[in-house]
């Protein structure tokens, strides 16, 4: 295996052992594809981060647990490694456990080998489930301080959120759906979709959708399609359920991604909503808005939220006062005609 970094940086990295670096860097028997994946994985982090390695300052290997689509994740990571130079005097190195989709009990074991072997801290994207409640509790109690990002899980123990005001999103969408179809009219339904209700991120979204909604058009009907986890398949198929009991849908809030699959299941039975609100400037959506097919996307800045989950994690260690900490990320709508120079790029 082709690499330039010195095996204790790798075995860092990687969470393992020297021995077993140089077991898999040596091709010997003996070593599980899963094992052989953190390496590579490790020395792909390590390349990406090469300012780092010569970055002078305390150093804080972290680790990022994130379920997510990969089209989110990716962007998450990007975000959190552009921040990096900016986060002096700490010397982050983050090491990586992203997934489409996980059981609890994947989430947990993965939490449970951080315990183990140790973190400086972790940024967690994860549902709201009693066993990885549990997880974290036991890092805390091994000093090692969590946040939640971008979906919280309350009262879990954790030392920060964030991550915008997922409440106020699901509010924003909600007038801006209200105010954009027909005033004198209640036809057609609003079809919601969530990638799972236990992402209480995504949660805090509905409700705050669901009740504003009601106080402004308490006739309009709401059809929820949730469950997909943002994965282009299980959330087609979810509207497709959907369609077969109410065709009739005047506009879309999508929570949790999929936007292709839904706009393609839509067209296939013939159906173009007038208003189509999203979230997150991932490469899909900004696509789908420059091709007028979604009407906004409500943006929060995730170098912005990676940035104040880096700061509550130096103040934590003492690298950095609490009053400056970053505040949380504002909630901006993205129509074609203001779509942000880098998300152009």
């Amino acid at each position: 295996m082709t690499h330039r970094f010195p095996v204790k940086e790798i075995a860092r990295q990687a969470g393992l052992s020297t021995a077993t670096i140089d077991r898999v860097l040596n091709d010997r028997p003996n070593v599980s594809t899963q094992t052989r994946r953190r390496v590579t994985d490790a020395i792909e982090e390590l390349t990406r981060q090469e300012g780092q390695l010569a970055a002078r300052g305390r150093r804080l290997f972290i680790d990022v647990v994130v379920e997510a689509p990969s089209r989110f994740s990716s962007e998450i990571r990007k975000a959190l490694e552009a921040e990096l130079p900016s986060l002096q005097p700490a010397v982050i190195r983050p090491r990586y456990a992203m997934q489409e989709r996980m059981r609890p009990g994947d989430v947990v074991k993965i939490l449970d080998r951080i315990a183990k072997r140790g973190s400086q801290g972790v940024l967690l994207k994860a549902q709201d489930q009693p066993d990885i409640r549990a997880a974290i509790i036991d890092l805390i109690k091994r000093n090692i301080p969590v946040i939640t990002i971008f979906t919280d899980i309350p009262d879990a123990g954790q030392i920060a959120y964030a991550g915008a005001d997922n409440h106020a999103a699901g509010e924003t969408a909600a007038y801006l759906i209200h105010h954009f179809l027909p005033k004198n009219s209640n036809d057609g339904a609003i079809l919601i979709t969530m990638s799972d209700e236990h992402f209480r991120g995504e949660e805090s979204r509905k409700e705050g959708f669901v009740t504003a909604l009601a106080r402004m058009a308490p006739q309009r009907q709401v059809m929820d399609a949730s469950g997909g986890a943002g994965l282009d398949h299980d959330t087609a198929r979810r509207v497709e359920t959907m369609i077969g009991q109410n065709g009739n849908i005047a506009a879309i809030y999508s929570m949790g991604g999929g936007n292709r699959a839904i706009l393609h299941t839509l067209a296939d039975h013939g159906i173009i909503p007038a208003i189509y609100i999203a979230h997150d400037l991932d490469q899909e959506n900004i696509t789908l808005l420059g091709q007028g097919k979604l009407t906004a996307i409500l943006h929060h800045d995730l170098r912005h939220d990676m940035r104040t989950a880096c700061h509550h994690l130096m103040a934590w260690h003492q690298l950095l006062p609490r009053d400056a900490i970053a505040p949380a990320s504002d909630i901006q709508i993205i129509t074609p005609a203001n779509i942000p120079a880098f998300a152009k790029g």
